[in-house]
């Protein structure tokens, strides 16, 4: 019988799927996952609505929360501010408050966004350590930024919180409204002759660090299980080595064998406000032994057969 209770919100979404593919191949019966959905209907929970959260949340009394579930695109954010306040902010206290309420010896791990610092990026060219302050420069980094410090405060009412902020990641299943996966799906195309062998791109220039989500979710779990780790603790999710865009995309197209032009879009084009985003990890490694272990070829050449294998 597995002696953890694990319950993921966002389950079926990019890192939830990874999380629990995780889970069932490396925890057999040591974690069970159990659904966080609405008790009577067995419906999907609606994080926001707070009398059916504190109903599952004190009925089954997971060990942890791992708290996924949010409106994650930047663009979806900016263009519905009110909906991603209320998803990412208010869903998160409502979850929050219930833990604290109804099961506090269950641990909160919290999925953040390097989006949390924002123009601190500008300021230290350094990878960054989490001791930055969170000036976020988009509506999704503020709500983010705005859980962080709302669970780093109830952490000390009690709530076992443990906050992280990852930096840009991408895998097999991503959408291509990210930027890996939307050079990968358009490559894919390419190869079955589906698409004009020209690829548009937005702005190449930004660097950012660039992680594989299986690598990511390690984290996750490893963080759940942890025998101790002080609550409110904030962790960066990253490498410290971060790669222009262009350099991506390079990569991308040195894996087929296609000649590929490169077109400038303007419906993708948008200035840089942050050149370059890279992250400090040393607390992830040192406090529960994470690291990183996929090379980033390896991941971008997953995620292009991953398109090869749904192109038809």
């Amino acid at each position: 019988m597995a002696n953890h209770k694990m319950m993921i919100t966002g389950a079926t979404g990019f890192v939830g799927t990874h999380l629990i593919a995780n889970v069932m191949a490396n925890y057999g019966d040591e974690i069970e996952i159990i659904p966080f959905q609405d008790l009577d209907t067995g419906s999907k929970l609606d994080i926001c609505d707070k009398s059916k959260v504190e109903h599952c949340i004190q009925s089954i009394q997971p060990d942890s929360v791992i708290h996924l579930a949010a409106i994650a695109a930047p663009k979806e954010a900016r263009q519905d501010p009110s909906k991603a306040w209320a998803v990412n902010f208010h869903g998160t206290f409502t979850i929050a408050q219930a833990i604290l309420a109804h099961s506090p010896h269950c641990r909160l791990i919290w999925s953040g966004s390097a989006e949390e610092y924002g123009q601190s990026f500008n300021i230290n060219a350094d990878p960054i350590l989490e001791t930055a302050p969170l000036v976020p420069l988009t509506t999704y980094g503020a709500t983010k930024a705005a859980c962080d410090i709302m669970l780093h405060q109830m952490a000390q009412d009690g709530l076992q919180s443990i906050l992280f902020r990852p930096f840009n990641h991408t895998g097999p299943g991503q959408s291509p409204d990210y930027v890996v996966a939307a050079f990968a799906s358009q490559i894919a195309k390419i190869e079955k002759g589906l698409q004009e062998p020209v690829l548009k791109v937005g702005n190449l220039e930004a660097k950012r660090d660039f992680l594989d989500v299986r690598d990511v979710v390690k984290a996750y779990i490893a963080a759940a299980l942890a025998p101790e780790i002080k609550p409110g603790k904030q962790y960066n999710l990253s490498t410290g080595n971060p790669v222009q865009i262009r350099e991506l995309l390079d990569l991308l197209i040195g894996f087929s064998d296609h000649p590929i032009k490169i077109e400038i879009d303007s419906d993708r084009y948008a200035p840089n406000t942050v050149e370059q985003a890279s992250g400090n990890y040393d607390a992830a490694h040192t406090d529960f032994g994470w690291s990183i272990n996929i090379p980033l070829e390896q991941t971008l050449k997953d995620v292009l057969d991953d398109f090869r294998n749904q192109t038809s």
